[in-house]
């Protein structure tokens, strides 16, 4: 049981990791920030719990980069149509 609300705590703090990367930043911003987790979690000595935190916020900004890109894409599209 102790392991399941762990797990659960660990969601919501993701979660809440979220709701912090909604506010505005740059695609280069994204990027940095996105290398700066690859290349902690590369190094192999975290603790796990501190691993899958930044997993998750790594998920997000791979999200949030691929929809910056998708936008840019169809903006440019979009010029290039006119």
């Amino acid at each position: 049981m102790r392991y399941a609300s762990e797990m659960a705590a660990q969601r919501l703090k993701l979660l809440k990791n979220g709701d912090k990367m909604k506010e505005k930043t740059t695609f280069e911003e994204n990027m940095t920030r996105l290398g700066k987790i690859v290349a902690e979690l590369e190094k192999g000595d975290i603790p796990l719990e501190k691993a899958v935190e930044l997993y998750g916020e790594g998920v997000s900004l791979s999200a949030k980069c691929r929809k910056q890109l998708d936008e840019a894409q169809i903006k440019i599209t979009e010029d290039n149509g006119e």
